[in-house]
């Protein structure tokens, strides 16, 4: 690593250390699309264990900051930070904030979609192509298929041109990684998740906007409908 990044204290080290890769990022020292130094050269640099690299880089995929690309790397995908700086979220999951989650990602999204139909560029729905290509090869793997999943969904906020959005989806990834994750598992059926996506985006790329801001209504009012079953108490999901 740069010699711009310093070793870390061991209080929250994860969460220590993945502050200190993304501020290294939004310094400048790693830029758009750059493949980041190896796990072993971070953890000699930083002075931790290997796990521990992997565990913050893991938050920072999550937020959107990198991606990892199984044998190929770790690399940026964004490059500042969101305009409202999340601090993590302490509350209790609740069936009823997990509807919040959904309520308010609906209008924001279907609008992201819209913007995204029109303003979507060739290298824009390329990466959509791969994440879902991605998410097709891990079907039975829930922690790649959640960050992936997400990872599509900020794409086409990023396609959209709108700034505003893409960073309130990013506030919102942010706050709520876990309950995200646990939605994955609540809606059940990985198949009909990843088809509608692939629908969402085939709607996208042939720039049809009603359809594509009906499909991603469509999906997002179905994990609603699943969360609205989903019984806590005998049902719960790890």
């Amino acid at each position: 690593m740069k010699n711009v990044l310093k070793p870390v204290m061991r209080e929250s080290l994860v969460d220590r250390l993945a502050g200190e890769i993304r501020t290294s990022i939004n310094s400048g020292d790693y830029t758009m699309g750059e493949r980041l130094p190896t796990i072993m050269e971070m953890a000699r640099r930083f002075g931790v264990g290997h796990p521990t690299v992997r565990e913050a880089l893991k938050k920072l995929e999550a937020n959107g900051v990198v991606e990892i690309r199984h044998g190929s790397g770790v690399y940026v995908t964004r490059t500042q930070d969101v305009l409202v700086m999340a601090s993590d979220y302490s509350g209790k999951v609740t069936k009823k904030l997990l509807l919040d989650l959904i309520q308010a990602r609906s209008p924001i999204e279907a609008q992201s979609a819209a913007l995204a139909s029109r303003n979507g560029t060739e290298e824009h729905f390329a990466e959509m192509r791969r994440l879902l290509t991605t998410a097709a090869e891990n079907l039975d793997n829930d922690s790649v298929l959640n960050s992936v999943n997400m990872a599509f969904h900020r794409q086409i906020a990023t396609a959209s041109g709108n700034a505003v959005i893409a960073q309130l989806l990013d506030v919102m990834q942010t706050l709520f990684t876990d309950e995200q994750r646990l939605i994955l598992g609540i809606f059940g059926s990985r198949k009909q998740d990843h088809q509608e996506h692939l629908s969402i985006f085939v709607a996208l790329e042939q720039r049809q906007e009603q359809l594509a801001t009906e499909r991603m209504r469509q999906h997002l009012d179905g994990v609603a409908a699943a969360i609205e079953r989903w019984d806590p108490q005998h049902h719960p999901v790890a």
